[in-house]
């Protein structure tokens, strides 16, 4: 008996590391603070709205000239992605440009870049540096509005968040991962 007991141990063992395995690689686990801001349809949403879901997050402008372009195309299409293979996540774009992305400009916006607005809210209603300390201490990234410009200096990552409002994992905009974000965001809504 005490011969099988340490076989089953061993069995036991190995499918408890197997089982970790299986979650994240390389988890970032950044917790997101309480907010509410005002959506694209001038209404009240926030962390409580996304309670429950698996998100992703971004930082755009509607007035950017560079690298929010190819961001909202590459995000559009994989939202597109997200959902022909069946993946209910969300996506929260966070304008660095409160001042002049009113909630109108930002539908109008993310309309043209053909974005399903039944799950993409993009936020506003806030001063410009409530959303820098907001991105700095919530995503370690800048939203920062020179003096005398008309452009925003902020990052340009994908943030893949948990039902718990917890960054998992970030990815490159500008040349996203398509699978792995996909693969990962498949492991979170399995993971409920």
């Amino acid at each position: 008996m005490p011969k099988y007991r340490g076989l089953l141990l061993a069995l036991l063992l190995t499918l408890f590391l197997a089982a970790c395995n299986q979650g994240i690689e390389d988890p970032l686990e950044w917790e997101i603070e309480d907010f509410t801001f005002t959506n694209h349809n001038n209404e009240e949403f926030g962390s409580a709205d996304l309670k429950g879901e698996v998100w992703l997050a971004d930082f755009v402008f509607t007035n950017c000239t560079t690298v929010c372009l190819p961001m909202m195309a590459n995000m559009t299409d994989l939202q597109g992605q997200l959902e022909a293979e069946g993946l209910d996540v969300q996506i929260v774009s966070f304008s660095v440009d409160p001042t002049f992305d009113q909630p109108e400009t930002l539908k109008s916006y993310a309309e043209n870049y053909g974005a399903d607005l039944s799950s993409w809210n993009l936020l506003t209603g806030y001063s410009p540096q409530e959303i820098d300390e907001f991105a700095v201490d919530n995503f370690q990234t800048l939203a920062r509005k020179p003096e005398n410009d008309d452009q925003v200096i902020h990052g340009t990552y994908f943030y893949l968040v948990n039902q718990e409002g917890v960054i998992m994992k970030s990815y490159d905009g500008l040349n996203p991962p398509v699978e792995e974000i996909l693969s990962d965001a498949e492991i979170l809504l399995t993971e409920e």
